[in-house]
């Protein structure tokens, strides 16, 4: 089986193992804390597995899985903010090229970013994951994290 088709799957298999705990329960915290530690202990290319969340016009982290994060990240700048004002995933093969790249932590090389929207179509946060690997991420992982997310 190929990389792409066996990454596929493991996705898929990810996706209906939350989509059945969603069954238990609508709590949003739940949800999100659950998508972060599956993705997180099951995707071995995941090094920093998390959440950064609109409030009162800031980005601040939510449950995630991990080192340490920055517990705000500075406004209009980085990948996470990209994301939210672009309205669409952002995949960065080397964060060290973009521009005003945040670093929580100076291991992470590649990135990948979900906006997360709500019933009205606005943004409220992010999915954020972060590899060592340089050009970790691909369309599969856009396609499915995107199905992932709207199961929140």
């Amino acid at each position: 089986m190929d990389k792409t088709r066996s990454l596929a799957k493991r996705y898929q298999r990810i996706h209906a193992q939350l989509a059945e705990l969603f069954l238990k329960t609508k709590n949003k915290t739940s949800r999100l804390a659950s998508i972060a530690a599956l993705l997180h202990h099951k995707m071995p290319h995941f090094f920093w597995t998390g959440f950064y969340l609109l409030s009162e016009g800031e980005l601040v982290v939510g449950p995630y899985q991990g080192s340490l994060a920055c517990p705000v990240l500075e406004k209009h700048k980085g990948v996470c903010w990209a994301g939210i004002l672009r309205r669409q995933p952002v995949i960065v093969p080397d964060v060290h090229q973009f521009p005003g790249h945040i670093a929580c932590d100076s291991r992470s090389n590649s990135e990948i970013v979900i906006p997360l929207f709500d019933e009205k179509g606005e943004v409220w946060g992010v999915l954020d994951v972060d590899s060592r690997a340089f050009d970790a991420f691909t369309e599969i992982d856009r396609e499915w994290l995107e199905k992932i997310v709207a199961l929140i």
